[in-house]
């Protein structure tokens, strides 16, 4: 369950922590500041044997949105550093040549300046910063000089788009949806207590008491006025939480209409549904319009054509189901005509944008375990062609001039950096940033392999391998199974800064990760199984990925771990009922336990719903029966393996209990287990310290089982 509705999370998870300092040496450049607070920046790092270490991922820059300039000749990105120290992250703001040359930091400041893009064409770059103490929108120059704050909202903007011909801003901002218990006692002001009347009072880590609205404002050139909440008095958001940004919200070409993504509902109604919609509201009639009404699954993210006579958006079909097919609906302005583009696409769209000419649509999407880029042309019958190739995803694709395209890549090997697509040289890959080069060039990187592997009902499935630095097959190593989230999310060549592969091959450990039943990127009905059959084909297929690579010589098949995280959390609690002595180690992290517990906890029943089946007191449902049947607490009198188990208590998608309930039931029955448990964290692990703390019990863990 690390995924919400269209949301791969487990590719940004800002998470990993810290094995042995010793292992490396690293000098993180600090810079005070008048005011005493420290500007975080690039490291000097030195790696003393080539291998990765929980150091060398702190050390690295994280890359994230880019903008293109309106001459298509520069990009202006951000990249986030961390400090484990301060236990803290800073981001800074770059400019580059279209063709990476002249690559500049313009920012060197203690306070994080974000979604970084140009306005005033091209001679200004506009930004969010909290350098006045809350997140308000500033402009610079292309240099980073003549900073000057642009908004005084009474309130955090969270996003922010100017309309085409500038003269108004669309922002985010969060509203009072909820009355508090000092509204309704005004003498309790200092009460806690929190009175809760409906379902969603909580939503993955927060108690729900806000929505964000779009707001429209007035902009001069010089200073942002007269904001206009164009949701006023509704109860709903937009963007959609937890993940939605001010992609949800589009600008018309001629800067008088604006399309925006909200599930128009509250409480249990909201609860239970995952129906939303594009609504388009007029700045000139002050009207709102639904213009995917009857579409009844979760439709967001529109975009307006470059000519302005379509637009598009991602939809998915069926209410109720979160990880359904993620498809790209365009629709004709003119004719209100509607068509899904991608129909021949046997997969999620994951992001994507217009042509110059308005002629083709370009995304992403998973298959096969890579997520690449694909061209749909409108005028060809919506003929589907990809464009790269290659063991890497990508994402973020966006227009680079008129003939090139410009993207985020990673791999199991690498993490995020800018790259280009030349669209009229063969779509050639050329590489713009190396943010991470210097730390790259002294590390080892163990080998990534893809097999294909017969399951025990005859399908093929895609497993990736990952070996050591300096693998030597006449040695035996000690193998992980790594069990997937989501439980739709693609095992394909993601970068993690926590469940990152090239680190636990530096641990000299095998990693297998099968892309078991329930993944996207095989089809749809490969897809589908998972629903209501958490125990069945897909443990079977994770048993089928750890015995044959069991059969290999340099596998110890007498040490061998698994570990997984929300439904790899629920994997793992279930496989340790049900293994057969096959592991001698497990580490379950945000996982499910009790399904009947957990069907009641949740926020998003929808997904409650869907997955299970239905809920543990349908006797006549089978499908629900057979979800709870398999329920992991069920099986504890067969645990007999020691098991580490983690969770964070702000976690309000698979709550604390299910943690600490397996590491309980694992003590009572005399099962060697630790339990990591963390007060301030939510489905992930987010703060540095934590993350340090996180790395280290993982491995000292395996190592004290499979190593010893």
């Amino acid at each position: 369950m690390n995924k919400s509705i269209g949301t791969m999370v487990m590719a940004t998870s800002l998470l990993f922590g810290a094995c042995n300092s010793k292992d490396i040496d690293i000098e993180v450049k600090v810079k005070a500041k008048e005011n005493m607070e420290n500007v975080i920046g690039r490291s000097d790092i030195k790696v003393k044997d080539g291998r990765m270490t929980p150091e060398v991922l702190w050390a690295m820059g994280r890359i994230g949105g880019m903008n293109v300039s309106p001459d298509g000749q520069k990009v202006v990105y951000t990249v986030a550093y961390y400090s484990v120290p301060e236990n803290r992250s800073n981001r800074e703001v770059f400019v580059m040549n279209a063709d990476g040359t002249d690559n500049k930091q313009i920012t060197k400041t203690a306070y994080s300046e974000n979604e970084a893009v140009w306005i005033k064409g091209g001679k200004k770059i506009a930004f969010l910063c909290n350098e006045s103490g809350s997140s308000q929108l500033w402009e610079m120059n292309p240099d980073g000089s003549d900073r000057k704050q642009l908004s005084r909202y009474d309130g955090d903007i969270e996003g922010f788009a100017f309309s085409p011909d500038e003269k108004k801003v669309l922002f985010i901002s969060q509203v009072k949806t909820v009355k508090s218990t000092a509204d309704k006692y005004p003498d309790l002001d200092k009460a806690t207590g929190i009175i809760v009347t409906d379902l969603m009072y909580k939503h993955w880590d927060e108690w729900v008491t806000t929505a964000p609205h779009p707001f429209v404002a007035d902009f001069d050139g010089k200073a942002i006025s007269n904001p206009v909440d164009i949701m006023e008095g509704e109860p709903f958001e937009s963007p959609m939480k937890p993940f939605g940004g001010i992609e949800q919200l589009a600008w018309n070409t001629t800067s008088d209409k604006i399309a925006y993504t909200s599930r128009k509902k509250t409480g249990k109604e909201y609860a239970l549904s995952t129906n939303s919609d594009i609504y388009v509201y007029d700045l000139n009639t002050k009207e709102t319009t639904n213009i995917s009404e009857g579409i009844m699954g979760y439709d967001t993210n529109p975009q307006y054509s470059p000519d302005g006579k379509f637009i598009a958006w991602q939809s998915m079909e069926r209410d109720g189901y979160e990880s359904d097919q993620n498809r790209l609906m365009v629709m004709n302005l003119e004719t209100g005509e509607k068509i899904f583009a991608s129909k021949d696409f046997d997969s999620n769209v994951d992001g994507f944008v217009w042509s110059a000419d308005a002629k083709a649509l370009y995304f992403t999407g998973v298959w096969h375990g890579e997520s690449q880029v694909y061209k749909i042309d409108l005028k060809d019958g919506n003929k589907i062609t990809p464009l790269t190739s290659g063991m890497y995803d990508y994402a973020g694709v966006a227009l680079l001039g008129e003939n090139k395209l410009i993207v985020q890549r990673h791999s199991l090997s690498m993490g995020d950096e800018i790259y280009s697509i030349d669209l009229a040289d063969n779509n050639k890959v050329a590489q713009l940033t190396t943010e991470n080069k210097q730390i790259y060039d002294q590390l080892a990187i163990g080998k990534v392999e893809g097999r294909w592997m017969k399951t025990t009902d005859g399908k093929q499935m895609l497993t990736w391998v990952i070996y050591p630095p300096h693998f030597d097959p006449n040695k035996k190593y000690p193998t992980l199974l790594f069990c997937e989230g989501g439980p739709q999310s693609p095992v394909s060549q993601f970068w993690s800064y926590r469940w990152n592969m090239q680190i636990m091959a530096a641990n000299d450990y095998i990693v297998v990760a099968p892309n078991r039943r329930g993944l996207p990127g095989f089809g749809m009905e490969w897809n589908e199984q998972i629903s209501g059959d958490y125990g069945g084909q897909c443990m079977k297929d994770y048993f089928t990925a750890i015995d044959e690579m069991a059969k290999e010589p340099f596998v110890d098949k007498d040490r061998l771990g698994c570990v997984g995280a929300s439904f790899g959390g629920f994997s793992v609690y279930w496989l340790a009922g049900h293994h057969n002595k096959r592991f001698k180690a497990f580490i379950a992290h945000d996982g499910i336990f009790n399904m009947e517990m957990q069907y009641l906890e949740t926020e998003e029943m929808w997904f409650a719903n869907w997955d299970m089946g239905g809920a543990y007191w349908e006797k006549q449902n089978a499908t629900a029966q057979r979800t709870f049947a398999n329920s992991p607490h069920l099986f504890v009198d067969k645990w007999d393996t020691p098991i580490l188990c983690i969770h964070g208590e702000k976690d309000y998608r698979i709550l604390a209990n299910q943690g600490m309930a397996a590491f309980n039931a694992a003590v009572l029955r005399g099962v060697p287990a630790e339990l990591l448990i963390y007060p301030d964290e939510n489905h992930w692990v987010l703060k540095p310290q934590n993350g340090v703390l996180w790395q280290r019990t993982f491995f000292e863990w395996l190592d004290m089982w499979l190593k010893k």
